[in-house]
């Protein structure tokens, strides 16, 4: 088996997707022109991830009351303060910082429709 997506239903896919694709580097491979606007966005590696729609027969989560523990997504950078900063300008709030180690920096914030998105500066990043 191989890992294909994650799902997210927000109530605005085209905003939301469109705020990834202009913020994080990411690529929108599939971009539905009807109901429920579904995007499949790719990382810089080309890889598909995650699957962004607006399905008005599911409730949307209410992101911003959800612990950014319970559920956030995560990216990994060079300079996390430098992202930290030029996503908070792009609308992002500072939720807070944890540093399970030395040398790794994990910078949770939320993104402007209250998802929560992490940015990991990993003393030893995962091998993609």
């Amino acid at each position: 088996m191989k890992f294909e997506h994650y799902a997210i239903n927000v109530a605005d896919s085209v905003a939301v997707a469109n705020w990834y694709v202009e913020n994080c580097g990411l690529e929108a491979v599939v971009a539905l022109t009807d109901p429920p606007y579904t995007r499949f966005l790719a990382d810089e590696t080309g890889r598909v991830f995650i699957e962004i729609y607006a399905n008005e027969n599911a409730p949307v989560p209410n992101y911003t009351e959800m612990s950014h523990l319970t559920y956030h997504l995560a990216f990994q950078v060079s300079d996390v303060e430098a992202e930290k900063e030029r996503l908070m300008t792009a609308g992002c709030s500072y939720v807070e910082e944890l540093n399970p180690n030395e040398g790794t920096r994990l910078i949770m914030l939320r993104d402007p429709f209250g998802i929560a998105l992490q940015l990991c500066q990993r003393s030893t990043q995962f091998e993609i």
